[in-house]
């Protein structure tokens, strides 16, 4: 067994030469929304939730990104909303939100 049932990590790289990158897409704000939800809902720590950070995930084109393990689950996000989605949804309940899957084709 995991020591977390899911784990979220949101890709926060930024590019110092311009190129397209999560940083410049909110994905800051939206790793500090999920954050506040998954603890509202008392859903962290062992056996729960974690939500972290992360350096490049390699996915630029799709940004901003996260993805959730153990499923290996790729999202992209736009709003607050589609962050609640996936918490309610995903993180919560185990039900992978469709809607905002990134396709396996978008990479860098």
């Amino acid at each position: 067994m995991s020591y977390y049932q899911r784990h979220i990590f949101f890709c926060l790289n930024e590019r110092a030469n311009g190129e397209a990158c999560c940083a410049q897409h909110g994905a800051q704000q939206a790793f500090e929304h999920c954050k506040s939800r998954v603890k509202a809902a008392q859903a962290t720590g062992p056996g729960a939730v974690r939500v972290n950070k992360a350096g490049c995930l390699d996915r630029c084109a799709g940004a901003p990104v996260a993805v959730v393990y153990p499923e290996g689950v790729w999202y992209t996000f736009v709003d607050q909303s589609d962050i609640d989605e996936i918490v309610d949804r995903h993180l919560l309940k185990g039900e992978v939100v469709e809607r905002l899957l990134l396709p396996p084709s978008v990479g860098r």
